[in-house]
C-alpha cells in the first residue's frame, strides 16, 4: 500500500511542477513556437487548470489511502 500512496505522491508533484510551468509562461509571456505554429496562450491557461485539478486530485488519493 505504501508504494501505491508514494506513487501517487510523485505523480501530484510532476503535474505540479508542470502547473508552476504552464503559470510562468503566463506571467513572463514568453513565445513558444512549435513547428512555426505559435503556441496561444489560452492553451497554457487550460494545460494549467487540468495540471492543477490533477495534482490535488492525486494528493487527495494518496492521502486518503494512508488512513
Amino acid at each position: 500500500m505504501k508504494n501505491k500512496t508514494f506513487a501517487l505522491k510523485i505523480a501530484g508533484t510532476i503535474f505540479g511542477l508542470v502547473a508552476i510551468l504552464h503559470l510562468l509562461r503566463l506571467i513572463t509571456d514568453v513565445p513558444v513556437e512549435i513547428g512555426g505554429w505559435l503556441l496561444p496562450m489560452w492553451v497554457n491557461m487550460l494545460g494549467l487548470m487540468v495540471t492543477i485539478v490533477l495534482c490535488f486530485w492525486l494528493w487527495l488519493q494518496a492521502i486518503s489511502k494512508e488512513k
